[in-house]
């Protein structure tokens, strides 16, 4: 059977302001009104005799995925979190032991939960061919017919033709030149590395084992020592932790003798940058592309997104973007997006938390949104959705005022249980043991005002919690 496996461990950060840590560009909708990964699960699930998908992900972003699932109507074929980043390699690893402790014959087609395809069909002929040589033991990845002289992007050339299906790869290139890509597009015989894949799970670990038996130890560890969360699968942290840190390229398909390339024209495109985003996207006839609030006058070329409540507008500028969200905007020329990471960089260095978080964070209960902050204060919109609530916890360094703007909290104090309704208002002191929950059909909101010395996010000790936070 044909597993689809969702790789969604990116962190997107050439799309800062809007790609953050907290909610990476695979769980944004850039184009239309899904994500790029409720997109990416919804074609793998089309594909003819596909199981419900596996998706690998980071910790933090487990309930994420959990919900967008659901809100496309797809089951989970299983949520294995990684303890820490290691790359593909060892991501992929996992999920192959995790296939076939239930399919020994799994065929796993690998995506990246971030991609762009624009053509189904061709993509769905292209996974037809590939399996034709994964049932030949050949470990298959998609070669992108490239239309221009990419230097973002690593190469495969092609070797051998494989029947219809494809060919063997004669060999793996890096991120070229612009002289070289160049070379290789009149070529003819490169093709852009989409990094998607296809093979036999057991063929996959048996090459691991050759190539990079370090990654396959530690992943049959970390995979043996994992335990069920709710929905999810927790790999062991510190068996994980031990394997080296490397990419499916380098650790096998660069080794192997057995590495097949199956060419495909999709309307592919990773997202990778701003400008790669313009170019895919709908544009004015002005070559314009705005989302949300924008007014333009004799502007050309231009990526504007416009944060929710706030109008931008633009005078005689051309080929610029400008993403605006609610705590952070970014302008840059077109050229130059390619090194947003460098912003991002810039701001670890400082210490700086935009490049982690939105203003608004999304909870598995709901959500918060961060009004004002100043010495000793912090104001919060808080939305609680139906049936949630947050964790039995307490705080050591600072109370809590709330107000109830719409519905009904159930409001737990100490020894107390008791309600508060629209327009009416509790008070939270330090240290007292409490927790937000409700109980009704639709969400409740409220603002809270807090009031200390201290008003981190880790000023929490949870006691109980439903979502199995520690």
């Amino acid at each position: 059977m044909l597993h689809p496996v969702v790789l969604s461990g990116g962190s997107g950060t050439r799309l800062w302001p809007l790609s953050r840590q907290n909610q990476p560009k695979q769980f944004l909708a850039l184009i239309g009104e899904r994500s790029l990964y409720q997109e990416t699960v919804l074609r793998a699930s089309r594909l003819p005799g596909a199981a419900a998908p596996v998706t690998v992900c980071a910790d933090d972003h487990r309930f994420m995925v959990g919900e967008q699932l659901a809100a496309v109507g797809l089951s989970s074929g299983g949520i294995l979190l990684e303890p820490a980043a290691r790359n593909t390699a060892p991501a992929i690893a996992l999920a192959a032991l995790h296939l076939l402790a239930r399919d020994p014959e799994a065929l796993m087609l690998v995506l990246p939960a971030d991609h762009l395809i624009e053509d189904e069909a061709a993509f769905r002929d292209a996974v037809a061919g590939a399996m034709t040589l994964a049932s030949e033991n050949f470990l298959v990845t998609f070669g992108i017919r490239p239309d221009y002289a990419e230097t973002g992007y690593g190469y495969i050339r092609r070797g051998t033709p494989l029947g219809d299906a494809g060919f063997e790869v004669e060999r793996f290139v890096e991120k070229p030149d612009r002289e070289t890509a160049e070379a290789y597009l009149e070529d003819g015989g490169y093709w852009w590395n989409s990094g998607m894949f296809l093979f036999r799970a057991a063929r996959y670990l048996e090459e691991l084992e050759r190539h990079a038996p370090a990654i396959a130890r530690a992943a049959r560890e970390a995979h043996a020592n994992a335990r069920s969360d709710l929905d999810f699968t927790r790999i062991d942290r510190d068996a994980f932790a031990a394997s080296p840190s490397d990419s499916i390229d380098y650790a096998v398909m660069e080794k192997t003798d057995r590495a097949a390339v199956v060419p495909v024209s999709c309307g592919w495109s990773d997202i990778g940058s701003w400008s790669a985003l313009w170019s895919v996207a709908e544009r004015d006839g002005d070559d314009n592309r705005h989302d949300g609030d924008v007014i333009s006058v004799d502007s050309r070329g231009n990526l504007v997104r416009a944060a929710e409540r706030r109008m931008i507008a633009t005078l005689g500028v051309e080929d610029l973007v400008i993403v605006d969200t609610p705590d952070a905007t970014l302008v840059a020329r077109k050229d130059r997006v390619q090194d947003v990471k460098t912003l991002v960089d810039r701001m670890k260095a400082d210490g700086r938390t935009e490049h982690l978080v939105h203003r608004k964070v999304y909870r598995p209960w709901g959500s918060y949104d961060s009004l004002a902050v100043g010495p000793r204060f912090q104001v919060k919109r808080i939305v609680v959705n139906p049936g949630a609530a947050l964790s039995l916890q307490r705080h050591a360094h600072r109370a809590e005022h709330w107000v109830v703007v719409s519905g009904v909290a159930e409001v737990t104090c100490g020894d107390r249980v008791y309600e508060v309704a629209e327009n009416e208002s509790t008070f939270i002191p330090r240290g007292s043991v409490h927790r937000l929950r409700n109980c009704g059909k639709t969400p409740v909101e409220l603002i809270e005002v807090q009031s200390g010395g201290y008003l981190g996010e880790d000023d929490i000790e949870r006691l109980e919690d439903v979502y199995g936070r520690s």
